[in-house]
């Protein structure tokens, strides 16, 4: 980590109330690490470290935002280590979610979002001057792609530069299609990083 002029986190699923920490075989842990390496692949020649946000707690849990003070506690130790480097988060349904609000952090440069939890109502007002790629599959039926949009739309209008993807398959999980899904996050999160052209959806 030390030496690195970049650095990726990535941040997998958890559920909406779960008080207990991660098990020991942690399935949406799991589903991240494919993504990772992908990524690391994008970015093998960049001094970029990629890493994972350890949770305390499997939920969320209502005001407590378990997974926000997570992603922000791994922020600060990364920049105790590598110094205030730009970073880019990437997270899948709560994940997602806690890492568009740990996106406040001056230093995150932008969010990819993967299936995200964005339900009516989260504020994207600190958005502003960040980017932001969602990619969600419309036969999702844990998180709603339409609240996706709704949330993009938010963060445009906060100044937010965004990119929705309407993913063919997948639904929640990711695993139809994976490879595809895996492309992408790669590719927007080089982007975000200014390593390779950001992709810009078929209807943009």
């Amino acid at each position: 980590m030390r030496g690195a002029r970049a650095a990726v986190l990535l941040l997998h699923g958890g559920r909406v109330d779960a008080l207990e920490p991660p098990a020991a075989l942690n399935l949406p842990a799991l589903r991240m690490k494919p993504f990772a390496t992908r990524i690391q692949r994008a970015v093998a020649r960049e001094d970029v470290f990629v890493g994972h946000v350890r949770y305390r707690h499997r939920g969320w849990n209502g005001h407590h935002a378990h997974p926000v003070a997570d992603a922000r506690r791994a922020l600060s130790e990364l920049y105790e280590v590598a110094g205030p480097v730009p970073v880019v988060l990437v997270g899948h349904s709560m994940g997602a979610r806690a890492a568009l609000r740990a996106a406040v952090d001056p230093q995150v440069k932008g969010v990819v979002a993967l299936a995200p939890w964005c339900p009516p109502g989260e504020s994207a007002a600190h958005l502003g001057g960040r980017t932001v790629v969602a990619l969600h599959d419309e036969s999702d039926r844990v998180t709603r792609a339409g609240d996706t949009w709704a949330y993009l739309t938010r963060a445009r209008d906060a100044g937010a530069r965004t990119h929705g993807f309407r993913m063919p398959c997948g639904g929640h999980t990711m695993i139809r299609g994976a490879r595809q899904w895996q492309r992408l996050a790669a590719e927007a999160t080089a982007g975000l990083l200014g390593l390779a052209p950001l992709p810009i959806p078929p209807a943009e």
